[in-house]
């Protein structure tokens, strides 16, 4: 059996799983509860775009927004994992944005109805290059950052997690068997705001990564 290079995740990983509502700030600008377990849903592997291909807002949405996160990226699979081994089981990190096409979400939550319109279209996943585990030795506090075209827009700390990723493993790991190569999405702090067609992101995680994506539509 061929070896799969971890680093290059998004060309094989089976799924995207997303924790929602993870910084008490960013559910409460949302006006939702602070969740007292974690809030998941799933993005498909389609919602990876890379630096140098754009991010494209859905037809059907007039009010995308972005949502900066650290993923977690697994390099052992495994069911009902432990806390205690969760960290264990992570190959290294990626930055990721949670594109999300907040009217359709907004329409969505009223109806009862699940997010996958909102959350889980192409281009909805931009992601960095992949960090090697080394260079996070403490993923439960480094700072992400985003701006809009050279605007800051959110600045906050892995420390604010509600959820601790080993906590995040081991919970979703008693759900949905984790495999390597997926990709778990940790939640984002406060600051979300609308992007425009033409709008340029810049994201970054301080002393490790930085990445920038051009805001299209969807033209077809």
């Amino acid at each position: 059996m061929t070896t799969r290079n971890v680093s290059r995740f998004w060309e094989w990983g089976r799924k995207i799983i997303c924790v929602g509502r993870n910084y008490a700030d960013h559910a409460k600008e949302l006006k939702n509860a602070v969740p007292t377990e974690p809030v998941l849903f799933l993005k498909t592997p389609s919602a990876y775009v890379r630096e140098g291909s754009p991010i494209l807002i859905p037809k059907y949405s007039s009010n995308l927004h972005h949502e900066v996160e650290l993923g977690v990226v697994i390099g052992k699979g495994g069911t009902a994992i432990s806390q205690s081994t969760a960290m264990e089981h992570i190959a290294g990190y990626a930055l990721c944005l949670d594109m999300t096409a907040r009217d359709i979400q907004d329409e969505c939550k009223s109806k009862g109805l699940p997010w996958t319109l909102a959350k889980a279209f192409n281009t909805s996943c931009p992601i960095s290059e992949f960090i090697p585990k080394e260079r996070i030795p403490d993923p439960g506090n480094i700072k992400l950052w985003l701006k809009v075209n050279d605007q800051l827009r959110q600045n906050g700390c892995t420390s604010q997690m509600i959820f601790s990723i080993p906590y995040l493993i081991s919970y979703i790991s008693e759900i949905i068997t984790l495999e390597e190569g997926d990709l778990i999405l940790t939640g984002t702090p406060k600051g979300v705001s609308s992007v425009q067609e033409h709008d340029e992101l810049e994201a970054g995680i301080d002393d490790v990564v930085s990445m920038t994506f051009k805001v299209d539509r969807v033209g077809y």
